[in-house]
């Protein structure tokens, strides 16, 4: 992270702009807004500063830069055209310990204004740090859209209350737990339809009906998808960002994690072959504890919560304690990893059906229904295949799969670290020595793997 995004109380503070023209009056218009007093230095001035000199009245002395323009200011833009003169102005203000902003050299200050998304008292703001303007223009038009224009309204709703809400709510948990459902619910919608009255009686009324001994929590049972971030649905990411806890696998990249709430407790218990930090049983009651204490709990597990996910069992121990609970369907490595290495899983030339299976049983054996995954067009995805690789091939091919059967594997699917090894059910093992690849991986085996050459798509370039 280049920049630290920082919100500056600058009201009634002196900010020098050096140049007046319609770049300048942009920053100027800016600061303005933000009841910065503002002294402008300046050769001449552009219709734009003159028209907000008319309207504001700051002051524009018309001469060159000098450093003492430099005396009791607290913020410097410089927004000259001329880029030896910005850099002069940024080299003396930093000798000061000043926050400086060079236009269009945003490598010679010390601070940039980002895209802002006004909605005060809310306010949120895009930067690219000057590598792709355009981006973050795109960026914020998006964001912009999606946030209602009455946003600034409900932020003062929720300022005048929250007296009343910390009286009679008085543990910091319980307290956010409620701000959530309130600026989610009909009070926040009664706020967007320009209903105040209704919306201030309805949010008193919830606050004094509130009940602070209900504790009990609620457990989220997210699938993470195969790993890239993109591909989480909108609920996960809404129940992720309200929760309080997040307990997440292996399976679960750090990017996913990284989307949580800032200040969620993050609970790894992540599980390798023959490695468990945490046993299956221990993690069924670390959720239903943290409910019972009355946590919301996101549990991120890779892929789908219920294919070889064990979400099943979990939910089974949280019925156990009466604890609420959702169910969140994320995208499974099987349809994840098949689609980011072009393997489509079923097609009408080569396979008209598909199998999940796991080549790792409770006993770490391979015990599987050879005949019926031998049987002609196709598809079977192996989970959890890789180390029992050379006696899956032997069995498909001991039970009618030809041994030229084409077969992948794919490690760490749908990543920028994504491995894609294709082969036969007789090379496949000795193409894996040359070439080894680790876990996470996912095993595809049909004659729809020959497509894959040709329908590659992800990381090429």
């Amino acid at each position: 992270m280049q920049y630290l995004p920082l919100f500056l109380n600058l009201q009634r503070q002196t900010c020098l702009i050096v140049g007046a023209g319609e770049v300048a009056a942009r920053k100027i218009e800016l600061l303005l807004k933000a009841r910065v007093r503002v002294q402008v230095v300046a050769l001449e001035v552009s219709a734009g500063v003159a028209a907000l000199q008319q309207q504001s009245a700051f002051d524009i002395q018309l001469r060159a830069f000098s450093a003492d323009d430099l005396n009791d200011v607290q913020l410097v833009v410089a927004a000259t055209d001329n880029h030896q003169v910005n850099a002069d102005i940024a080299q003396a203000a930093q000798s000061r310990g000043l926050w400086v902003n060079v236009v269009d050299q945003p490598e010679l200050g010390n601070f940039i204004f980002p895209a802002i998304i006004d909605r005060s008292p809310l306010l949120a703001a895009v930067a690219s740090g000057g590598a792709a303007p355009v981006l973050t223009r795109l960026m914020r038009a998006r964001i912009e859209s999606a946030i209602p224009a009455a946003y600034g309204k409900l932020a003062q709703l929720a300022e005048q209350f929250r007296p009343l809400v910390k009286q009679h709510i008085a543990m910091p948990a319980q307290r956010r737990m409620f701000w959530e459902k309130i600026l989610q619910g009909s009070i926040a919608e009664q706020v967007f339809a320009n209903n105040l009255p209704q919306a201030e009686k309805q949010l008193r009324d919830a606050i004094l009906q509130h009940n602070p001994d209900l504790k009990m929590g609620e457990v989220y049972l997210i699938g993470a998808g195969p790993g890239d971030p993109d591909l989480l649905t909108f609920k996960a990411l809404r129940l992720m960002q309200q929760a309080d806890v997040i307990v997440y696998d292996r399976l679960v990249s750090a990017e996913i994690v990284e989307l949580a709430r800032r200040d969620a407790e993050k609970i790894y218990v992540g599980k390798e072959r023959d490695n468990h930090s945490l046993p299956q049983a221990s993690i069924n009651e670390l959720l239903a504890n943290l409910a019972l204490a009355g946590k919301r709990v996101a549990r991120l597990k890779g892929g789908d919560p219920f294919i070889f996910g064990r979400g099943g069992e979990e939910i089974e121990t949280l019925v156990q304690h009466g604890i609420a609970f959702q169910v969140v369907p994320g995208v499974t490595a099987a349809c994840g990893c098949a689609s980011y290495a072009g393997i489509p899983l079923t097609h009408r030339d080569h396979a008209q059906s598909c199998t999940f299976v796991t080549g790792h049983l409770k006993d770490g054996s391979i015990n599987l229904n050879w005949p019926q995954l031998a049987a002609p067009n196709q598809t079977v995805v192996i989970y959890m295949g890789l180390q029992g690789l050379p006696e899956i091939c032997r069995q498909l091919v001991a039970h009618g799969c030809p041994p030229e059967q084409p077969i992948a594997i794919v490690q760490q699917g749908t990543t920028p670290h994504q491995k894609v090894l294709t082969g036969t059910l007789a090379n496949i093992s000795d193409k894996l020595a040359l070439s080894p690849m680790k876990s996470p991986t996912l095993i595809i085996v049909g004659s729809v793997v020959r497509l894959q050459n040709q329908l590659q798509w992800f990381g090429v370039s």
